[in-house]
């Protein structure tokens, strides 16, 4: 009975894989959404001011580090808790592929999310004529929670190491 209950809870780690899959989807609409990005500045590049130049650069810069991002999470994930990727039969390598555990894959996730609320913030104070004040308050304090958070789970991840007991 043991023995059977064991290999259905191994085996029903492949119900992530659809998940894994429903992110691939999402990185198709990311790169869609770039691309209409894309196409709308160079459509309307001599008739935008250079704040709107740098407001369209940094939405394509978050459009890529959320891209990285589900990569990243897509991938490891698919590797750390299905099955092992053969990178050999694909005729592709990817360096970090097979280093990142589920802790590592934490902070990176976290430095993802403070970057990309670093770019948000940063919009924000480049249109805060137009801004209202409370708005740009709450950016603030939602980027710092950001901030220490990461912060804190970096500290975390690193005692943990330092115990021998990270959840890796």
């Amino acid at each position: 009975m043991e023995r059977v209950l064991e290999q259905i809870l191994f085996a029903s780690r492949w119900l992530l894989a659809p998940l894994y899959f429903g992110l691939a989807l999402v990185l198709v609409l990311l790169a869609a959404l770039f691309f209409r990005e894309l196409a709308h500045l160079a459509t309307a590049a001599t008739a935008l001011r250079e704040v709107d130049v740098i407001l369209a650069a940094l939405t394509l810069i978050d459009l890529a580090l959320i891209g990285g991002l589900v990569v990243m999470v897509m991938l490891s994930g698919y590797e750390n808790f299905i099955s092992k990727l053969d990178e050999a039969a694909a005729g592709q390598r990817i360096a970090w592929l097979g280093k990142l555990d589920t802790g590592t894959l934490k902070l990176k996730v976290a430095a993802s999310i403070v970057a990309i609320s670093s770019i948000q913030l940063l919009k924000g104070f480049m249109e805060v004529d137009t801004l209202p004040d409370d708005k740009l308050l709450w950016m603030v304090v939602m980027h710092l929670t950001f901030v220490v958070s990461a912060l804190m789970l970096a500290v975390m991840e690193r005692l943990m190491a330092g115990t021998g007991k990270g959840g890796k």
